[in-house]
């Protein structure tokens, strides 16, 4: 089941979803050129639990800025796929609802919220968090309360048969919030080496879920 787009429209155009695609490639590409390799590179400005919850300065950068970098920073190309596919289908509207500016704070602290939620479960980690669905998560969260009843266009795979099917957006992303808390419990919040991330998931989705109507842009009072 794959989401490729929603008939959910928009008043603005969405540069800064757009520019944040475009940087999170271009930053993909950066950490596969590295000449010190992908994996240095990953641990020299990934988010490491441990690091950034004593800031044991043991990177090039301060372990607080490593909350930032490691939000564009992506361990594959369907790694990188997955979440800018997400975000160019649900982003656009958050970022119509917040306005532009209010749009790239509430990503990034929903980003913050995110790798927080994981080292805090897992503080001992020395395995360094990468990857923009923490961030992502917060979107879809802001999404389903918003706009539950959009319909996302989605591809089924049945068998050798492929369909496309509109379904609610309440179903799409509580199908996968699902998974992200299945997955959560199952791994009791530990991540191990080249895994997944779960409570960062959760933590940004749920973040996002609950404090987007605070973001909103409040309505100026018209007088008759």
């Amino acid at each position: 089941m794959i989401p490729y787009k929603d008939d959910n429209p928009t008043r603005t155009f969405p540069f800064i979803t757009i520019l944040i695609i475009i940087f999170n490639t271009l930053i993909f590409l950066w950490e596969i050129a590295a000449p010190q390799g992908m994996e240095k590179t990953v641990y020299a400005y990934g988010a490491i639990p441990q690091y950034i919850l004593t800031f044991e300065k043991s990177q090039p950068i301060h372990p607080a800025l490593t909350v930032f970098t490691s939000m564009f920073m992506h361990g594959g190309l369907f790694h990188l796929g997955g979440n800018m596919l997400y975000l160019w289908i649900f982003g656009n509207n958050i970022e119509d609802k917040l306005g532009h500016l209010r749009f790239i704070f509430f990503y990034i602290f929903c980003g913050i919220i995110a790798a927080y939620s994981h080292a805090i479960l897992d503080p001992h980690s020395l395995t360094p968090m990468i990857g923009a669905s923490g961030a992502v998560s917060g979107i879809l969260g802001a999404y389903l309360l918003l706009f539950p009843g959009a319909g996302v266009y989605t591809i089924i795979f049945l068998g050798f048969f492929v369909q496309i099917v509109k379904i609610p957006a309440l179903i799409i992303i509580g199908f996968w919030a699902i998974v992200q808390f299945l997955n959560g419990l199952l791994s009791t919040g530990v991540v191990k080496e080249g895994g997944v991330a779960w409570f960062a998931h959760i933590g940004g989705f749920l973040i996002g879920l609950i404090t987007i109507k605070v973001w909103l842009p409040k309505r100026r009072a018209r007088w008759l």
